[in-house]
């Protein structure tokens, strides 16, 4: 058994959409996944599952949402290694800098730094964002709400084509412990 994450994009943001954490258990549970465990309200659940199959299980997910409540929500699901390593690449230094400082979207394909040309990253210091597996990191240091550079990189027209879903990184490591990728 390999124990995941699944990262809801958009739920329980001001009244919409709302999934409510209990049910999201109930839900995977139904679903045939075991160690089933829920974070925080904003669409971070752990199981566990024989399944090798990442993107089936992130489908299966959504189709389950989308018949339980009746909206559709993109779904990224990663399993604990790859989430220890999204934080052991990170390229800022974590450790110094406070959780609300530093994010991670995580995204379902590669991102190269071409889709991210058009952006003027040295008109937006000191915010920064570097890119890596599936990843990208950005570094905010008056916090996400606050970031020119979040909103800039959230443009849909950087994003076409694109599921991404974003997490502080309190959010980040605490995801890696529930998956036991021991960062």
């Amino acid at each position: 058994m390999t124990m995941y994450a699944a990262l809801l994009r958009g739920i329980n943001v001001g009244g919409h959409r709302k999934v409510p954490m209990a049910e999201l258990r109930t839900l995977l549970t139904g679903l045939g996944h075991g160690d089933v465990r829920t974070h925080l309200q904003s669409g971070n659940a752990v199981f566990s599952s024989d399944s090798d199959d990442e993107n089936a299980l992130a489908a299966g997910l959504e189709q389950a949402i989308a018949q339980q409540f009746g909206f559709d929500v993109p779904c990224l699901v990663r399993d604990g290694g790859y989430l220890a390593a999204v934080a052991a690449a990170c390229p800022f230094p974590a450790a110094e800098l406070e959780a609300k400082q530093l994010h991670v979207t995580y995204f379902d394909q590669p991102v190269d730094a071409a889709r991210f040309a058009p952006l003027d990253a040295a008109a937006f210091l000191p915010e920064e964002f570097r890119l890596g597996d599936r990843a990208l990191y950005l570094y905010a240091p008056d916090g996400l709400g606050r970031s020119k550079l979040g909103a800039a990189l959230a443009r849909p027209s950087l994003n076409k084509g694109l599921t991404g879903t974003s997490r502080n990184w309190n959010t980040v490591t605490t995801l890696v412990e529930m998956t036991g990728g021991h960062a």
